[in-house]
């Protein structure tokens, strides 16, 4: 059999499978620590933190309205659960790091070279899915709820309520804007062509307002927040889908010309 110089390292010696539960043990540990010590620090300004999530309401609110908690824990809870989603969402990088940590040994060099930049790309996209969630859906959405109700009834939104909202809208854009990744992999992998791909995009468009309406509350307004980006950055991966089928044809043809 002939060296075509792409092994993986681990085939020089394979660990005994308790050698690999021990290090996955010890990956996850780390992980875990890596949460707990950032919800530590973090936990002195949960109320904060609280605070600048409620904000994108709480500044369409009438002067002197103020948020309510209906339960006797919520103003205890709510703050405690969002600075332990917080603490997961910034520990996420070395989360990442540990898990490719573990799995790095035994991959090929070219699956290495690729497998990094997708998982960098992954974590950014994902934080700016929330970003964006934050700073332009948020905004719009709670105008649009506070300003289309009945005049005489005055808005007094519960804290526990209000985090699960934004929580499951935080994900929701968060998951939507890997559409990117998923795509390319898609035609990368061979899975699907670009030309397959494009030829569904009535589909997709249909797709992504039903993803869309299921995510989001239900609403047209919410509903087009999120369907509309998830199709554009459908749109994106295409896009570096055909770039990279074309860059790996012409290194094909490379050879040949010599």
């Amino acid at each position: 059999m002939s060296d075509t110089g792409d092994t993986p390292p681990s085939s020089q010696g394979h660990a005994p499978l308790i050698e690999h539960l021990v290090e996955l043990r010890s990956r996850l540990m780390r992980a875990v620590i890596a949460i707990l010590v950032i919800f530590l620090a973090l936990y002195a300004f949960s109320n904060d933190i609280y605070q600048f999530v409620a904000d994108p309401l709480m500044e369409l609110l009438p002067e002197g309205s103020q948020m309510i908690a209906t339960e006797v824990a919520s103003p205890f809870l709510a703050p405690f659960k969002l600075t332990l989603v917080v603490a997961v969402f910034v520990a996420i990088p070395f989360v990442l790091h540990q898990a490719w940590a573990f799995v790095a040994p035994g991959l090929y060099d070219k699956e290495k070279a690729l497998a990094l930049p997708l998982l960098a790309s992954s974590v950014l996209l994902f934080y700016l899915g929330a970003a964006f969630a934050y700073y332009v859906v948020f905004p719009l959405l709670f105008a649009f709820f506070t300003q289309t109700g009945p005049e005489n009834v005055q808005v007094m939104t519960d804290i526990n309520q209000y985090l699960n909202f934004v929580l499951k809208l935080f994900f929701a854009f968060g998951i939507a804007f890997e559409i990117p990744i998923a795509t390319f992999l898609l035609i990368l992998t061979g899975a699907a062509s670009v030309k397959s791909l494009s030829a569904k995009r009535p589909y997709v468009i249909l797709g992504c307002f039903v993803i869309g309406m299921l995510m989001t509350p239900p609403d047209v307004v919410s509903q087009s927040l999120l369907a509309v980006p998830m199709y554009l950055l459908y749109e994106v991966g295409l896009l570096f889908g055909r770039l990279v089928k074309r860059r790996s044809s012409d290194d094909e043809e490379a050879p040949d010309e010599a």
